[in-house]
């Protein structure tokens, strides 16, 4: 597994994945791989916003180009008690809102020493977390909302809307510290996302027929008449072309679930209007192996049978009997 994110402030809280996880695996700060150690000084008692005002802010003096890891000159002076935010260079693509997962390279270092605490950058991975009060520290929620994908953004945040007046002792953060971030915005994806890519054909008679819009709207399952498969389908429906997916991936997913005997939906993303991040060693074995090599962007098709799925065992309350042969649509937006 890659090095877990310093800079996020308590763990993520997302939904795991309700129909489709380990009962004794379904712990949800487990579930997106970048839990801080560290809770935020604003766990108790969130802090009222801060101003944002333009600066002031250090110059990047190297690595000026967006997905470049850049060089950050120290802090002169006194850093702005409120947040300093300056987008450095100006995307074109989608804008991030609140509570949408981004994708995004970054470097964070102290405003007073330049010492750098944590980058994506050198693991060569991108972050994908959460803008959600309570998921990472406030000042990224309050600098990059409102932000575009594709934009490069500077910004100082005061230990109010860091780690406060505890610090962050692994980091090397201290409760005085103010921090300099300088973050590459690449994707964000909130409950409308969808999967991007080529068609597949869907050409099996045999196998259940999904839909292919990409509207963030749920897909269609259509299951046909006949026995289920015996053994894991795990098809293409939209192939995308981004990088495959690990055993030990975590992702973050749209999904749909129904059951083969009925067609009955009994667990969906759509249904919730949020996206699930969990870690493929924590979830079904069906889940696991049908993920396991697909291209981030694809929406795939897995048929998973009870040897794969929940068996004799399944979770209380959610509609699935014993025995049950599990039909899902995932669309995979990102490898996190």
């Amino acid at each position: 597994m890659r090095r877990r994110s310093l800079l996020i402030a308590v763990p993520a809280g997302l939904v795991t994945l309700a129909g489709c996880g380990d009962d004794d695996k379904s712990d949800s700060s487990k579930a997106s791989d970048s839990p801080s150690p560290t809770p935020s000084g604003s766990a108790t008692s969130a802090p009222p916003p801060p101003k944002i005002v333009d600066g002031p802010l250090p110059a990047i003096t190297a690595g000026t180009k967006l997905g470049t890891k850049p060089t950050v000159a120290k802090g002169t002076g006194d850093p702005s008690k409120q947040l300093a935010v300056k987008t450095v260079i100006a995307g074109g693509g989608k804008t991030v809102a609140e509570n949408d997962f981004i994708q995004a390279h970054y470097l964070g270092q102290v405003w007073s020493t330049a010492k750098v605490f944590d980058n994506s950058y050198d693991r060569k991975t991108p972050l994908v977390i959460q803008l959600a009060e309570g998921g990472i520290i406030d000042g990224w929620r309050y600098a990059l909302t409102g932000k575009k994908s594709g934009s490069r953004v500077e910004f100082s945040v005061p230990p109010t809307w860091g780690y406060g007046t505890k610090g962050n002792a692994q980091a090397g953060i201290k409760g005085t510290d103010t921090l300099v971030f300088v973050v590459d915005i690449q994707d964000t994806f909130n409950s409308k996302s969808s999967a991007k890519g080529t068609d597949a054909a869907q050409s099996d008679a045999a196998l259940p027929k999904v839909g292919t819009n990409t509207d963030g709207k749920a897909p269609s399952i259509d299951i046909p008449k006949g026995k289920a498969p015996t053994k894991l389908v795990a098809e293409y429906v939209i192939e995308g072309d981004g990088d495959e997916v690990a055993a030990d991936s975590s992702v973050l997913v749209q999904y749909k679930g129904v059951l083969w005997d009925t067609g009955k939906e009994f667990d969906s993303t759509y249904s919730r209007s949020a996206l699930t991040s969990f870690s493929l060693e924590q979830v079904v074995k069906g889940w696991a192996q049908g993920l396991t090599g697909k291209k981030v962007g694809s929406r795939v098709l897995i048929v998973i049978p009870p040897s794969l799925g929940y068996g004799d065992s399944p979770p209380a309350g959610s509609g699935i009997k014993k025995d049950s042969v599990l039909v899902f649509s995932v669309d995979i937006l990102a490898k996190m």
